[in-house]
């Protein structure tokens, strides 16, 4: 059942948790969830003869979306979905699909170690703007979720602006669910994520 949302606010008040109050979409209580893994390889990909590395600094990251909880919008008012977390903060769990995209990516552009730094062309920033389940058609209807995230490519020898770009994905989930939600995240980070690998073989190599 949905608890009304008066009684929602009023309990995420009295917790002093956060600003912002609890939204409960149909779930079993107290469940994890993740994001990304299905972007994880059987076997070593090839990498392409003319690789070259990127630096990957901590991404920045919504602040209200960054933690365990799941951030919910409708409209102007902020919500997080009751008894449902992420298994690590959001934050860590995209920082680590990011990680297995390139892995997994046949390109050119690789992500270093720390032990590899001299050997990068560029440094890759990531700053993550949306990460959220916005409540567009009501509280009741199926959300979309939306992915939204800034960034550019400086050159490590000179420090120049090498290219800069917003990768988004807006997608609709199948019910208001959070099985459904978690998919529809999934879904997101994936189609942001090959797009922003392929946008980084094309523009992260170092000028010739």
């Amino acid at each position: 059942m949905i608890a009304p949302l008066r009684t929602l606010i009023v309990i995420a008040a009295a917790l002093a948790l956060s600003a912002c109050v609890s939204l409960l979409p149909d779930t079993e209580p107290s469940q994890l969830y993740s994001f990304g893994a299905g972007m994880t390889e059987d076997t070593p990909t090839p990498r392409s003869a003319e690789s070259f590395g990127l630096i990957l600094p901590s991404t920045g990251f919504a602040r209200a979306a960054s933690g365990d909880r799941i951030l919910t919008m409708t409209g102007a008012e902020a919500a997080y979905v009751a008894s449902a977390r992420w298994v690590a903060p959001a934050s860590v769990l995209f920082e680590e699909a990011v990680a297995r995209a390139f892995d997994a990516n046949t390109g050119p552009a690789r992500l270093v170690t720390r032990g590899e730094v001299r050997e990068a062309a560029s440094v890759l920033r990531l700053d993550v703007r949306q990460f959220e389940t916005v409540y567009d058609r009501g509280q009741g209807a199926a959300p979309m979720v939306v992915v939204r995230v800034r960034a550019t490519l400086v050159s490590r020898d000179d420090r120049t602006l090498a290219a800069e770009d917003i990768f988004q994905a807006e997608i609709r989930a199948g019910d208001n669910r959070v099985s459904q939600i978690v998919s529809a995240y999934d879904v997101a980070v994936s189609q942001v994520l090959a797009e922003l690998v392929d946008w980084s073989n094309r523009n992260g190599a170092p000028a010739a």
